[in-house]
């Protein structure tokens, strides 16, 4: 590994360091971008996050950019189409899950309620800056990632619980997780300023 402060998590695999250094834990308010990213930890149930970010561009390509509007229209053929895909996770609820996060997203819409506003609103609107030494003070979920699951579930989205839910906040700047001696702490709160 070339920087040695940098969160051990993402190892020395060049894509793993790459998004660190880049895309966790950096704030993301696209309210289309945030849809991708929780369907995709929805995805990395009971796997690696690594193994689902192998496979981003294949979902991008499977789920037409995870356009919702799209997404919600995908018949029986088009789901045995996906469960043919090698270059997804070939799990029925899996792929179910992705079409109901869809409805969801468009239900909140119809509502008047914007996904970046709705999540965003759990952190009162600014990312929680942590200032964690080490992999084990981390925690698995927090007060807000139940209370996001909890609402994100009423809302008809699944493959969310809370442990997801918060490996989501962490990875689009909701709470910023990245070890105090990693350079990217620094980073990403500065982007909060």
């Amino acid at each position: 590994m070339d920087n040695p402060e940098r969160c051990p998590w993402c190892g020395d695999d060049p894509l793993y360091v790459h998004y660190h250094d880049t895309v966790w834990g950096r704030p993301e308010y696209n309210s289309l971008a945030l849809f991708e990213k929780l369907c995709l930890d929805g995805q990395q149930a009971g796997l690696s996050w690594i193994t689902i970010l192998r496979k981003q561009e294949s979902y991008r390509a499977a789920y037409d950019h995870f356009d919702p509007e799209k997404i919600v229209h995908y018949d029986d053929a088009r789901i045995e189409q996906l469960l043919a895909d090698p270059g997804i996770i070939r799990n029925r609820l899996k792929v179910q899950s992705i079409i109901k996060n869809a409805r969801g997203y468009l239900e909140l819409r119809e509502k008047g309620i914007g996904f970046s506003d709705f999540l965003w609103s759990f952190v009162e609107n600014q990312p929680i800056q942590n200032r964690w030494r080490s992999l084990s003070e981390v925690p698995t979920a927090t007060a807000e990632s139940e209370a996001m699951s909890k609402a994100l579930k009423r809302s008809g989205f699944t493959f969310v619980g809370p442990t997801i839910v918060y490996a989501f906040m962490q990875a689009t700047g909701m709470v910023n997780d990245h070890l105090v001696q990693c350079p990217q702490h620094r980073e990403c709160y500065l982007l909060d300023q």
